[in-house]
């Protein structure tokens, strides 16, 4: 079985994924989900996110919102920051089809794609995304920062999973629906 790029993230009903300021403080994570976020997080070995997700990443798990992730390789995709390691990170740039090519071809588990925002955009434009994992809360916020951004071509999904939470939130996953072109 390869291996599968999973876009995942919490959003509002409202399509945002953080506040205008990048705040996430809607995201309420208790037992239930924490328990499914140890899942999921069996599941993958291998993270990709972009500048602005990482920076809050390393803000979480340096307050210990988030716990280290032995064993986990990290990637961030930018083009500001120079190629190299950093903050428990390896940053890259250049092509996203050859860098995920890369990685699908090496042995291993999952490899998830954290956030929104316009590093989706650039794995939807290229048709990189195989799954989705998204956490829907019970919240409206009115204005924030859209998980999905506009200007990618129509991307169609299968849902495979949908369950809900007793804090009101819903899990649903989404597997890509791909055509197979005959010769």
């Amino acid at each position: 079985m390869s291996r599968k790029v999973i876009l995942g993230f919490g959003i509002s009903l409202d399509g945002y994924i953080a506040r205008r300021n990048g705040d996430l403080d809607f995201l309420v994570i208790d037992k239930e989900g924490e328990a499914l976020m140890a899942d999921f997080f069996s599941k993958i070995d291998t993270t990709i996110m972009g500048r602005k997700t990482a920076a809050g990443w390393v803000k979480m798990r340096e307050s210990g919102e988030i716990p280290e992730t032995p064993g986990m390789t990290n990637y961030v995709v930018s083009r500001r920051w120079k190629p190299g390691k950093r903050d428990g990170f390896e940053v890259v740039s250049g092509s996203l089809k050859a860098f995920v090519r890369k990685l699908k071809r090496r042995p291993g588990k999952d490899i998830y794609l954290g956030g929104g925002g316009e590093l989706a955009r650039s794995f939807l434009q290229e048709d990189l995304v195989d799954e989705l994992f998204i956490g829907l809360g019970p919240i409206l916020l009115g204005n924030g920062i859209p998980g999905f951004p506009g200007k990618f071509p129509q991307r169609d999904f299968k849902l495979t999973e949908c369950k809900s939470y007793s804090n009101g939130s819903v899990g649903l996953r989404y597997e890509r629906k791909r055509t197979k072109i005959s010769r």
